[in-house]
């Protein structure tokens, strides 16, 4: 896949599964995009070992530059052990601050979607602070919908936060 990183150069961008390999680049990006305080509840990044524990290993992706940097992650967990909701996922990506705004995170998206819908999963699902315009706007353009907004659903550095319920139905998945 090729993405423009600015108007003058174009940079080859690999989308490859997420493993152990990239723990620690995962984990950094990860600390930086709670560091800024939109992007999620949490307040420490996890270990690699309780992400990996956590994630879905088939359904998680590192976008990689030309030298083999990670750029960004998209990883899904189960929203339900409960059988009617096998089809729906709940999923995060983050992006290096440096790399936003250059087509990271839309790269992550279209491969969890290609791998959703390989799988069976009908619906992604994601919560995300109205704040974060950015990831909101490139959830729309992947195809997500705005379901609602959940209003005080939790607390983050003592101040209550509303989260913007967004997801994205299969169209091949029925």
């Amino acid at each position: 896949m090729t993405i423009d990183f600015d108007s003058d150069s174009v940079h080859t961008l690999s989308v490859v599964p997420l493993t152990a390999d990239h723990a620690d680049e995962v984990v950094r990006i990860y600390q930086a995009g709670i560091d800024e305080g939109d992007a999620t509840f949490e307040t420490t990044a996890p270990t690699w070992e309780q992400f990996d524990a956590a994630k879905l290993p088939e359904h998680r992706f590192a976008a990689l530059d030309a030298s083999g940097r990670v750029l960004g992650w998209v990883a899904a967990t189960s929203v339900s052990d409960r059988c009617a909701y096998a089809g729906v996922v709940e999923h995060s990506v983050y992006v290096h601050p440096e790399a936003r705004g250059r087509g990271v995170a839309a790269a992550l998206l279209k491969a969890l979607v290609a791998s959703t819908e390989a799988a069976g999963i009908w619906t992604i699902q994601a919560g995300i602070f109205p704040e974060n315009a950015a990831s909101l706007a490139v959830h729309a353009r992947a195809g997500f919908r705005v379901i609602g907004t959940r209003e005080r659903i939790g607390r983050l550095d003592g101040r209550w936060r509303d989260t913007v319920l967004v997801e994205r139905r299969s169209t091949t998945v029925v």
